[in-house]
């Protein structure tokens, strides 16, 4: 693990520890974040704690052709009880990401330090959000980094039941009628699992990334 200062620099995944840290430090500025996501690296840390920078082994990504929609996930979209926009509200869609309570969480990772990088990135086009409304009440949505080929999300909230998965099914076709080469979810959780994620090796992440 390694301690970053000013400089824009980042250690090799392959350097990563067990628990998918590279480094600690550094900042959030805009040029930073992109390298670091351009490079398969991450932030996550808490309010009050320093900077670190991660990237699993393994990864949990969805390869768009792999989307699992159930039946009654299925029957409740045909109902157009939801709508969907996509990065109208991008600090609306962060910020309850921030706020909303999850199970078996005691806070949240998204700092306000965060919120203001992220929303800079989402002024120069990079971070961009999907957000789902109900009688023009924002219920859901999710947010990322935009790298072009590759969709890195980040966070989503509900605030009625399956809106964040209405926002991360409408995501997928989007990125599939762009021809995009996957969606990175980083970090394996169940309800990612029950989307049709899967965890990949890193190296095979990598190597994704890094096409054009």
């Amino acid at each position: 693990m390694q301690y970053l200062t000013k400089e824009l620099f980042f250690p090799p995944v392959t350097l990563a520890n067990r628990d998918g840290i590279l480094a600690i430090g550094g900042d959030l500025s805009v040029e930073r974040l992109l390298v670091a996501y351009q490079s398969g690296i991450f932030p996550w840390f808490e309010q009050g704690d320093p900077i670190m920078w991660w990237s699993p082994n393994p990864r949990m990504v969805l390869f768009l052709d792999e989307l699992i929609i159930s039946k009654s996930m299925r029957n409740m979209l045909n109902r157009n009880s939801f709508s969907v926009t996509f990065n109208q509200n991008f600090r609306d869609v962060i910020s309850y990401c921030q706020k909303v309570k999850r199970d078996g969480q005691n806070g949240t990772w998204i700092t306000n330090e965060m919120i203001e990088a992220y929303c800079k990135l989402n002024e120069l086009g990079i971070a961009k959000s999907v957000e789902v409304w109900q009688n023009d009440n924002l219920i859901g949505g999710l947010y990322g980094i935009d790298l072009g080929h590759v969709f890195c999300g980040e966070s989503m909230f509900s605030l009625v039941s399956n809106a964040s998965k209405v926002a991360f099914i409408a995501l997928v076709g989007q990125l599939k009628e762009k021809n995009y080469k996957l969606l990175d979810c980083q970090v394996y959780n169940p309800h990612l699992e029950s989307l049709g994620c899967r965890e990949i090796e890193r190296e095979e992440f990598m190597d994704i990334l890094q096409q054009k």
